[in-house]
């Protein structure tokens, strides 16, 4: 088996666990998953099986999308209900002042992780040293939000939901938690649905109980999609019988001699004459070669 599998995380597991269940359930040792999800959290997680398991770290998409809930009038460590509530705050914030400050986390913006976070300073998880009540100096980083919309609000219980479309790297409860230091009143993270990941969404999710009712029935690979759907918003090159023999052998082509070359455009998936996908591939317009980037087969 060769594909993705996508999963419906449930909540108290650790994408680590997630796929070392799937070992035991496939009977395979070759998966990866893509994105992790923090272990109260819920939702997309795909599952790379077999030769797929290559694309891992190639993903030409790392958009990811989001339900969160939220509750305003508190300060945690973890900046979620999991975690030890430090303060709390009686003050009033109704659904346009939440409105108002939205667009401030919108677009290209500036992130401190969080301590409870996987992020490493000095070769240590920052969450292994929190567990150890140390904190350190951490770097903002860059993330990109492209979309955050207030789903509902409730003004007495100053509870609500947002819905979040963001890139890679973006801590949703630190999102929050900055929103909440905006108003002036704290705020915490409820809940966590990822709704999809990498073009990847809830329904093309599986529980372990359906997956593991399909292994029973030796049906899985009706599960398995193919790993074509991770790098379909590239530009399709196809390649001739002989140009496929040679790409596959690592020798860079003549881009003027390939007919799907597109001017101006770098990032190609690429396909064999016989219709398969075999892997990406960069076009150096400089050199006018074809570079081979990671081929899964």
């Amino acid at each position: 088996m060769n594909g993705i599998l996508c999963v419906n995380k449930p909540q108290d597991f650790t994408s680590f666990d997630v796929v070392a269940k799937l070992r035991g359930i496939l009977q395979m040792k070759r998966l990866g998953h893509g994105g992790t999800l923090d272990p109260m959290a819920t939702g997309v997680l795909p599952v790379f099986v077999g030769n797929a398991t290559k694309a891992c770290d190639i993903m030409p998409d790392n958009t990811k999308s989001y339900r969160a809930a939220f509750r305003l009038g508190a300060v945690s460590d973890t900046q979620d209900v999991w975690g030890e509530v430090r303060e709390l705050s009686d003050k009033a914030v109704s659904r346009e002042d939440i409105e108002a400050v939205i667009p401030d986390f919108m677009g290209k913006i500036m992130q401190l992780p969080p301590m409870y976070s996987a992020v490493q300073v000095n070769g240590q998880r920052l969450y292994d040293l929190a567990r150890q009540g140390i904190e350190v100096e951490r770097q903002p980083r860059e993330i990109e939000v492209e979309s955050l919309m207030l789903e509902s609000y409730d003004s007495v219980s100053r509870q609500g939901a947002l819905s979040i479309v963001c890139g890679k790297g973006t801590y949703i409860r630190t999102i929050i938690s900055d929103i909440g230091d905006k108003l002036g009143c704290g705020g915490i993270m409820t809940s966590l649905v990822r709704t999809s990941s990498g073009g990847f969404t809830l329904d093309d999710c599986h529980s372990f109980e359906e997956i593991q009712q399909a292994r029973d029935e030796e049906r899985l690979e009706e599960l398995i999609l193919p790993i074509e759907r991770v790098f379909e918003k590239l530009p399709k090159l196809r390649l001739g019988e002989a140009q496929t023999r040679m790409y596959r052998n690592g020798v860079k082509l003549d881009i003027s001699k390939l007919r799907d070359i597109r001017s101006g455009v770098e990032q190609y998936g690429v396909y064999g004459f016989d219709g398969g996908f075999i892997g990406t591939a960069s076009a150096n317009f400089e050199t006018g070669e074809l570079r081979v980037g990671k081929n899964l087969g």
